[in-house]
């Protein structure tokens, strides 16, 4: 009895296995193309394994494997709708269409790098363009012909013998006033140039000198002009070439000056007479005076008379003026100078020749001492 029932069934899954294969090959013309039929199409199958799990009628799209899966947990059975909406809306979605390529970026060089800019106040606008003049420095190593007072050096060729224990208290009485101008600057030789670098040459009206205030002592004296008013001094400045037509009458010319503005400004009382110095070889050959600090500037000299009564309190200003300058720049300050002449420091207990550098520096240098110096003036006399 149970051989005919098992003859039956295979009889019947033969039967079927039949009509599956005709209908699947029933468009192929040739062997091949009927066994590809048979390969792709796995309806039968499929539907088999579902009713193996026992899924008789469902229309799920799901695939045999993802029913088996399910099958082995009853919560994800539960769920088995839902899972196969999911698949069947992801079926439906287009696949995404390749993103367009990515515009092609330009490599942009890197910005040049920003000119360096001083922050220095004291060389802003210079440049030190080399005028090609051999340099020198004057600075004493030894106290052999000199009489030192307080560190600063002082070459004495007049006949009066100098006291440099009363010197050394630098106790100047020159203060300036409250109100009104309180400094006078002023060039006995105002034609006095420097040698200029290549370039920025002057027309000359004889050996370095020339009637262009941009490249005379007249630039320099509105350079100390500019810082001594930024300490909030109160400064006038002459420019009046005093040495024109007539060198030999330069001092007397000034002098008149001087004369004419203490009668107009009795509130002044500094008097800077601003030089240039001349240093040159037994040919004739200049050579520039230079400091020693970076950045180096034309070194400076006083130069103080002591023809006349009271040039001690002059002296002591010019003392303690070169003395507060030489602790921040020690090359700065040539040897001071006192000669048996006046050169007009009697009208005032605050007058001071002032040399900034010498005919082989060039503007620059020349610049930079001034504002060296300014500063130093300004800071002693104002008590700062």
């Amino acid at each position: 009895m149970k051989k005919k029932l098992a003859r039956r069934i295979l009889a019947v899954s033969l039967s079927l296995m039949t009509l599956w294969a005709a209908v699947v090959t029933a468009s192929s013309e040739t062997l091949d193309a009927a066994v590809t039929a048979m390969k792709e199409s796995t309806a039968l199958p499929r539907q088999l394994l579902r009713w193996e799990l026992g899924d008789f009628f469902s229309d799920t799209p799901l695939s045999p494997v993802t029913m088996l899966t399910l099958r082995q947990s009853p919560l994800l059975m539960a769920q088995r709708s839902g899972i196969a909406a999911l698949r069947s809306h992801a079926a439906e979605e287009p696949e995404p269409a390749d993103p367009a390529p990515a515009p092609p970026v330009e490599e942009t060089p890197p910005a040049p790098a920003p000119t360096p800019v001083s922050t220095d106040p004291l060389t802003d606008g210079l440049q030190f363009l080399d005028n090609g003049i051999p340099p020198q420095t004057v600075h004493p190593t030894s106290e052999s012909g000199y009489t030192v007072v307080n560190g600063v050096y002082i070459k004495n060729t007049s006949s009066h013998e100098l006291d440099a224990g009363a010197l050394s208290a630098m106790d100047f009485s020159a203060r300036p006033g409250a109100e009104g101008p309180q400094v006078l600057i002023i060039h006995s030789h105002g034609s006095e140039a420097y040698a200029m670098p290549p370039g920025q040459e002057y027309v000359p009206t004889g050996d370095y000198r020339t009637d262009d205030d941009r490249c005379s002592v007249l630039r320099v004296g509105d350079e100390v002009a500019s810082v001594l008013s930024a300490h909030g001094l109160s400064v006038l400045h002459d420019r009046t070439l005093h040495d024109v037509p007539s060198y030999n009458d330069s001092y007397s010319n000034s002098l008149a000056a001087m004369e004419s503005y203490l009668a107009d400004y009795p509130s002044i009382t500094f008097i800077l007479d601003i030089h240039r110095d001349a240093i040159a070889d037994a040919d004739g050959n200049q050579y520039k005076v230079i400091s020693q600090e970076e950045p180096r500037a034309a070194q400076v000299s006083l130069v103080m008379g002591n023809a006349y009564d009271g040039w001690q309190d002059n002296l002591k200003l010019a003392l303690a003026v070169q003395s507060h300058i030489t602790e921040s720049y020690p090359t700065l300050m040539r040897p001071l100078s006192v000669r048996g002449y006046r050169y007009n420091q009697h009208l005032t207990r605050g007058a001071m020749l002032v040399e900034i550098g010498a005919a082989g520096n060039s503007m620059d240098e020349a610049l930079l001492a001034a504002r060296i110096f300014a500063n130093g003036l300004a800071e002693t006399i104002l008590g700062q």
